[in-house]
């Protein structure tokens, strides 16, 4: 299970929200390059960087930073936020992504996630963001009436193996994840997945761990790595169950 350092770009600046509330932004650095670059001297091997500004605008705004951050973190990139059309996602690979987040456009426009999937799909995932059990989208500022599980079932039958599922009810809280919601995405999903949302503790991902789901592939940390919660060997470590 391999731990994703989280990236939020928002105004040029490496940011976390709390439950996706755009006004409640904490500004970590004011260089989303040097967050990855501090990430990376301690010890990450993979960096999880969204574009804020266009998850909430529908279109990348930050493939600048994207690009800087692909080059010369010496690790690789997985990329959210703004992913909406074909021509975005080809901009994002272009920039250096070694893999691509739809959002939004996955869940409402089947033509284009079925046109992204036929290209690029062992470098495709689809983030499955819940609030209250059901799937929030535009940027976590609209929900949805479809349960997580029918969203993955849909996804999979149309050729998506990987997923980030996301409770954004408790992103940015550092009260631990829901460990039973995790159990029920794993029972779903066919592919794997990556775990977000919570994580406040070194004994959080020691329980996800200790859950042994073989799907279960990452976990995405933010606001405790950069509140120093915890290092990045101490959590890679609890998720390699050491």
């Amino acid at each position: 299970m391999i731990l994703y350092p989280a990236i939020d770009i928002a105004d040029g600046r490496a940011v976390r929200l709390v439950q996706g509330d755009f006004d409640a932004a904490t500004v970590y650095a004011d260089s989303p390059l040097e967050a990855a670059r501090a990430w990376v001297r301690a010890g990450a091997r993979y960096l999880h960087v969204v574009d804020l500004d266009g998850a909430r605008t529908g279109a990348p705004q930050n493939l600048q930073h994207i690009e800087r951050i692909a080059r010369e973190s010496g690790v690789p990139v997985q990329v959210g936020g703004g992913l909406r059309s074909v021509d975005a996602v080809r901009d994002a690979l272009r920039a250096g992504a070694a893999r691509i987040i739809l959002g939004t456009a996955a869940f409402t426009d089947v033509d284009f996630l079925d046109e992204v999937v036929g290209e690029f799909a062992e470098r495709t995932v689809v983030s499955v963001d819940t609030r209250g059990g059901f799937v929030a989208t535009a940027g976590w500022t609209e929900t949805t009436e479809l349960p997580a599980a029918e969203v993955i079932e849909r996804m999979q039958d149309r050729g998506v193996h990987s997923f980030v599922f996301t409770d954004v009810d408790r992103d940015g809280m550092l009260e631990g994840p829901d460990l039973d919601g995790v159990r029920r995405v794993a029972a779903v999903v066919r592919g794997r997945f990556m775990y977000s949302g919570g994580i406040g503790r070194r004994e959080d991902l020691a329980a996800l761990a200790g859950l042994r789901q073989v799907n279960l592939a990452g976990v995405i940390v933010g606001k405790a790595l950069y509140e120093r919660r915890f290092t990045i060997a101490e959590a890679q470590a609890a998720l390699d169950g050491a």
